[in-house]
């Protein structure tokens, strides 16, 4: 948390309340609560030795004071001023986009290099790592939907959750009104000028307790374009029919993907419905979906500072110094 004020940015504002503390030993001395000596040296301490008012009576009259400038002078090297040499106002490009992505046992499909699955987390790791100052977030569905990631700035985060996902976790199927409402209840309370989903998916829904019509009426209720991609290529593809522990066994199966379905959620949010047969298409569609969705929004950003604590921190020790030394002088002249 940062703070602006006469030109300097104080980068530990928090440290201010350190301000307080003198205040509340001279409230507890003077209620009689604190015993002893209090940590700043009282006026009273200092008697009146000198008949003529030399230098040296006059510093040492002054010692509480200068015992306080240099505790505020030190609590100002704290609160870590930096002068702005540098402010810009900046045009950045950002969206809210949450990739929806299918992780059913078909996507382990092999008419894909090495399968469909691997193939779509490749295109949307490449995806997401362009989208620098996009907030991104991930929901997975098979027979049901789960939030992998919220929206976040962070996109090594989302990265590390793309090449982590595989089939399995969830119940089998394909729950494709799931996988759009849990994108859509990741963005409904967005304030982002832009709302994307990109809903990829293989198959036809055939699961979950939530109809796609419900889902794509949610999400045209809450303003959010929505891109479908069918992944999958024509004909037959070397598809998982059946499962045995962890190892899938693999027979011809026809390729069959609702693209009706999916072309009606994406013409009714404004967004597009694309069909990627192959590696090459899947990778030119997300580079299209990349060049249609950007935005613009001002962001200030403050880009150099030039670090002033360190005068502050002098201040402060030159301070307790002189105390020490006058101190010590005021001891030998009273011994």
């Amino acid at each position: 948390m940062n703070f602006e004020l006469v030109g300097y940015n104080w980068a530990h504002p928090w440290m201010a309340i350190l301000f307080l503390l003198p205040l509340v030993f001279y409230f507890l001395k003077k209620k009689n609560i604190l015993s002893g000596n209090a940590p700043f040296l009282s006026l009273s301490q200092v008697p009146h030795t000198a008949s003529v008012k030399s230098l040296k009576t006059v510093l040492l009259r002054s010692l509480p004071l200068l015992e306080l400038l240099g505790y505020c002078l030190l609590v100002l090297a704290l609160l870590r001023p930096q002068k702005i040499l540098d402010s810009a106002n900046l045009k950045t490009e950002g969206i809210d986009i949450v990739l929806s992505l299918d992780l059913s046992s078909s996507m382990l499909a092999k008419d894909f290099n090495p399968n469909r699955l691997e193939a779509a987390k490749s295109a949307a790791y490449d995806f997401v790592k362009g989208r620098v100052g996009d907030r991104i977030g991930l929901v997975v569905f098979s027979g049901e939907a789960f939030a992998q990631c919220p929206l976040t700035n962070d996109l090594q985060v989302v990265l590390s959750m793309i090449k982590q996902l595989s089939p399995g976790f969830l119940e089998d199927g394909t729950a494709i009104g799931m996988g759009l409402a849990t994108a859509v209840n990741k963005l409904k309370n967005s304030k982002a000028k832009s709302k994307v989903i990109i809903l990829m998916t293989d198959g036809v829904n055939n699961a979950g307790y939530i109809p796609p019509d419900l889902a794509l009426q949610m999400a045209k209720e809450f303003g959010i374009k929505v891109y479908c991609i069918g992944i999958g290529s024509n004909g037959y593809a070397e598809t998982p029919i059946a499962r045995d522990g962890d190892q899938y066994q693999y027979a011809m199966a026809p390729v069959i993907i609702d693209e009706a379905l999916l072309r009606e959620i994406a013409d009714q949010t404004n967004g597009r419905y694309f069909r990627a047969s192959d590696q090459s298409l899947l990778e030119e569609i997300y580079h299209t979906i990349d060049k249609l969705e950007k935005t613009t929004f001002d962001q200030k950003s403050y880009r150099n500072f030039s670090e002033k604590f360190h005068f502050f921190l002098l201040g402060a020790i030159f301070c307790f110094l002189l105390v020490l030394i006058l101190k010590r002088a005021y001891l030998k002249s009273v011994i």
